[in-house]
Formats: C-alpha cells, sequence, structure tokens
C-alpha cells in the first residue's frame, strides 16, 4: 500500500498573502511542514499542491517535489484531489501547510487508521487544553459518537447541555491531519461545490456528509501551533528554536 503526503499550499491567501513562505527560524514555513512529513513516509513521497510558480520554485530548492493545481480549487481537499489525479498512490494524507510543528508520529497514526478502516475516512482531533475557549469560532469542535465517528462539527461550543451536571468532561478540537483514497477525493471534488453545512460553518470535511461517508476520529496530540495570521509568528518561531535547541542529537 503506496502512502503519499500532500501538502496543500496556495500563496494568494486572504488572510495572509505568502503565507506558506513566511520565514520561520530561518527556513520557509512550507519547508518545515515537508521536512516533517518526510520523517513520516520518506522525501520521495512528500508533494506540494499549489499554484503558484514561487512556492514551486522554492520547494524545488529544497529538492521537494510539487504538483502544480488550478487556482479556481474551492478548498485544500479540492486542491488534493486535483494533485491526487497525477499520482498512483493507495493512501493520500493531507497535511496542511502552516502546520510547521506537526508530529510525524500523528501522520503515521492517521495512516494506521486508514489501514484498518480502509472504507471511511480519517481525521484527527485532541483534547482542548484549558488555555482554550471552546467559545472561540477559530476552533473547530469535534463531536463523535461511542464508535469515534464523526456525528458533526462546528465552530460553536458543542455538544452543548441543558444541566449543568451533563456538561461534558472537555471538547474535542479537530486535528487537519486526514487520510483519503482516491475515490474519496474525486467524489468530494466532482460535488462541485461547497454544501450548506460546509460553507455555513467553513470547515470543509463537512461536504463528506453529503456523500454519505463515515469519518473516523483519531487521537492526536494536542498543543500544536499554527500560523493562522502574522500575528502568529512569534509564538511559532519560539516553539520551533525550543525543539530544535532541545531535540537529541542523532
Amino acid at each position: 500500500m503506496k502512502t503519499v503526503v500532500i501538502i496543500p499550499a496556495r500563496y494568494a491567501s486572504t488572510r495572509f498573502p505568502g503565507k506558506p513562505l513566511v520565514d520561520l527560524a530561518g527556513k520557509p514555513m512550507i519547508i518545515w511542514v515537508a521536512e516533517l512529513s518526510a520523517k513520516a513516509v520518506g522525501q520521495e513521497n512528500v508533494y506540494i499542491a499549489t499554484d503558484d510558480q514561487r512556492i514551486a520554485e522554492v520547494v524545488a530548492q529544497h529538492n521537494f517535489q510539487y504538483l502544480m493545481t488550478s487556482s479556481q480549487a474551492l478548498t485544500g481537499t479540492d486542491r488534493l484531489a486535483e494533485a491526487a489525479e497525477q499520482l498512483n498512490a493507495d493512501i493520500f494524507i493531507n497535511v496542511q501547510g502552516d502546520e510547521p510543528l506537526v508530529d510525524p508520529a500523528d501522520i503515521l497514526k492517521i495512516r494506521d487508521a486508514k489501514l484498518q478502516h480502509p472504507g471511511q475516512i480519517i481525521n484527527g482531533f485532541c483534547w482542548l487544553t484549558p488555555d482554550e475557549d471552546p467559545h472561540s469560532v477559530n476552533i473547530p469542535k469535534v463531536i463523535t459518537n461511542e464508535q469515534d465517528e464523526l456525528v458533526y462539527m462546528s465552530r460553536q461550543a458543542l455538544p452543548g447541555y441543558k444541566e449543568d451536571k451533563n456538561a461534558p468532561k472537555g471538547f474535542k478540537k479537530q486535528v487537519c491531519i486526514y487520510a483519503f483514497n482516491k475515490a474519496e477525493l474525486l467524489a468530494f471534488k466532482t460535488f462541485g461545490r461547497k454544501s450548506q453545512l460546509e460553507a455555513c460553518e467553513d470547515i470543509e470535511i463537512l461536504r463528506f456528509i453529503e456523500l454519505n461517508k463515515k469519518i473516523r476520529m483519531v487521537e492526536t496530540k494536542g498543543g500544536s501551533l499554527a500560523v493562522d495570521a502574522p500575528e502568529d509568528i512569534d509564538a511559532v518561531t519560539a516553539a520551533l528554536k525550543n525543539k530544535e535547541t532541545n531535540q537529541p542529537n542523532e
């Protein structure tokens, strides 16, 4: 079973243009993500999917592979589907390009879950920490059934409760590592538009609900930092430097 990691990378972000190429501790962010993905599946199995030649050139300079996709891709998963059409593989793992602290072990955990449950979409989750606000619309909250299958995902604080005694023990949030096969990705792309729920919540995995696909949620490590906006750069850079300093010599 051949597994590849595809990292969607769009230059024309509304909130942060050029985000994939932002310098973090002397290295473009997209390369941090690619190198960590390579630790999981090997550099020969890592691809960056982009619609911008500037990103492609930087990726090539660092000896990684890229796949050109259209500028009309509705979401990162649509871009992944375009890239998957150009590759021959069994499992396609989406790793977000703004997660330069992603754990390679989590990528492998998602892959292994896909191997065990080939008929299901696989997505990661972790528990919100005490300093994270479940009411923040920037954090997609995950609702699962007792078999760890996704029921719904929302930017609202879910599950809700009527009485304090029934409050959940904690809230789950999405971790943006996904595993698909090619048929699942092509079905997503062929849908041709954002679904109503997907558009309301701005959470693309909800489109699979309209396709009647089961989504298995797999717990991964918490505490990762993403670069969503320019004000996140300092904290992520500090975390990267701290990680480099404390990393044991190989």
